[in-house]
């Protein structure tokens, strides 16, 4: 398997992210730039979860048939040709990072995953729904971790 390159301006790998993208701040979403995406890949699908959450997982971005010829996505913005599925909080699109205040940091695990078929999700997925959607077509994929901390 192949590995995606996923990156931000934003914050480096395992690096804060900043307030602007937090759920208490503007909420916005950050931006990422992707490369070596395999040319079969069909669709890209965007995963942003923190494991570190009190309940479990807890999904903070689904975006499914992102056009697998893009190279990333600005701030604020969907990837080109996705479709924002609900996040933990029960709302379409980016749920930016909001761990309970005195928590050591929290990681949010971004991942980009190439398929080699179109996934079929519901609107507000389980991260193991994803997780083994995913796993059934995934042909290559790529991880940024970012930590935030209240």
């Amino acid at each position: 398997m192949t590995g995606i390159e996923l990156s931000s301006n934003a914050f480096n790998d395992h690096s804060f992210i900043a307030r602007r993208y937090a759920y208490e701040g503007p909420n916005v979403s950050p931006p990422l730039s992707w490369s070596g995406v395999p040319d079969d890949a069909t669709e890209l699908v965007l995963l942003c979860e923190d494991p570190d959450a009190p309940s479990g997982i807890f999904t903070h971005w689904v975006v499914v048939g992102i056009d697998p010829r893009s190279h990333g996505v600005e701030a604020g913005q969907s990837p080109p040709g996705g479709t924002e599925l609900v996040n933990g909080y029960g709302q379409h699109g980016w749920g930016g990072p909001h761990p309970p205040p005195g928590d050591d940091a929290h990681h949010y695990v971004f991942r980009l995953y190439a398929l080699s078929e179109p996934c079929v999700l519901p609107d507000a997925p389980r991260a193991d729904q994803v997780h083994e959607e995913v796993d059934k077509r995934r042909i290559a994929d790529g991880t940024l971790v970012g930590l935030y901390q209240r």
